[in-house]
C-alpha cells in the first residue's frame, strides 16, 4: 500500500495578476506545434515563486482548440507562441519541465528530476527518483509532489516505499 502525506505550500497557489518573467540560454519558437522551447538555465519568476530546470517546453492551446472547433487555416486566425508571447496572451495548456527542477516559494523548496503543470487542473506536478520538499528545517521526501494551484494544498507520494518527514522542533516555536 503506497504511503502519502499531505501538507499546504500556499506560495504555490496560482496568482493571476503578477507578472511572469522567464530567463534562459536559449529559446525556439515552433509556431506550427504551438510550443516554445527553453533551454539551459531555465528561470521562472513569478512573485515570490521561483522555478528552475535545465529545459522547459510551453505548450500553447491553437485558437479555437478550447471550443471544439476546427484549427483556423488563415494566419492571422491563429494564435501562435509568439504572438502569444509578444500580445501578452499566453494561452498555455501545459508545460513540461525537465533536466534537475528547483521551486523555491517563501519557506519551502522542492526538488525533483522532472515536472509538469497542467493548467486545465491547476495541477503542478513533480516527479524523480526523490522528491524533495523542505518546509524551514522540516524535510518530507517521497517520489511524486502533486501541488494543487488555485489552493495550495500539496500531497507527497511515496510511490511503493515510504513517505519519509524530518521534523525540526525549532520550526514549531516559531508560530
Amino acid at each position: 500500500m503506497a504511503q502519502a502525506t499531505t501538507s499546504q505550500m500556499s506560495g504555490l497557489k496560482l496568482n493571476k495578476d503578477q507578472p511572469i518573467q522567464i530567463e534562459s540560454d536559449k529559446l525556439e519558437i515552433h509556431d506550427q506545434d504551438h510550443t516554445a522551447d527553453f533551454t539551459g538555465n531555465v528561470k521562472v519568476v513569478q512573485g515570490t515563486t521561483t522555478l528552475q530546470a535545465g529545459h522547459m517546453t510551453v505548450f500553447y492551446k491553437a485558437k479555437g482548440a478550447a471550443d471544439g472547433a476546427a484549427p483556423a487555416t488563415k494566419a492571422s486566425e491563429t494564435t501562435t507562441p509568439a504572438s502569444s508571447m509578444s500580445s501578452g496572451n499566453t494561452d498555455i495548456d501545459h508545460i513540461i519541465v525537465t533536466n534537475k527542477v528547483y521551486l523555491t516559494s517563501g519557506t519551502q523548496t522542492a526538488t525533483a528530476d522532472n515536472g509538469s503543470i497542467d493548467m486545465a487542473k491547476q495541477l503542478f506536478i513533480l516527479k524523480g527518483d526523490k522528491v524533495v520538499l523542505t518546509d524551514g528545517g522540516n524535510v518530507f521526501t517521497g517520489c511524486q509532489l502533486t501541488v494543487h494551484m488555485e489552493t495550495g494544498q500539496a500531497q507527497l507520494d511515496s510511490c511503493g516505499g515510504r513517505v519519509q518527514i524530518q521534523l525540526d522542533p525549532q520550526s514549531q516555536k516559531k508560530n
